[in-house]
């Protein structure tokens, strides 16, 4: 099989955020998304208790906080965070909107 490659853009985009690549992609290991957020806009606060499905999330553009828990941190482009899935989180906007990539995957129950 030789490699795939899809232009986020070219994905339509759930709800003007959510971006689901993995199926485009062809990837079965694990979840793969971009998400968008316009200017002072909030993401919804959540957790992965339900599914054990950890996350990284990689900030490629714009700027803005995640909420973490009790922390709150800044994000900018090139930040990388691992969200383990029992803790809560949320992203917010700052002035120039929030674009990351959203990798996860559930832990191994064996």
């Amino acid at each position: 099989m030789s490699g795939v490659v899809v232009h986020a853009g070219d994905v339509e985009a759930n709800h003007g955020v959510f971006r689901a690549l993995t199926d485009p992609l062809g990837v079965s290991g694990f979840r793969v998304n971009q998400l968008e957020l316009a200017p002072g806009t909030e993401g919804p606060e959540h957790d992965h208790t339900g599914n054990g499905q950890e996350e990284v999330y990689a900030v490629i553009a714009g700027g803005g906080v995640l909420r973490m828990g009790d922390e709150e941190i800044e994000l900018r482009p090139g930040h990388f965070v691992f969200c383990p899935p029992e803790v809560r989180r949320q992203m917010v906007a700052g002035d120039e909107g929030l674009v990351w990539i959203g990798i996860g995957s559930a832990l191994d129950a064996s």
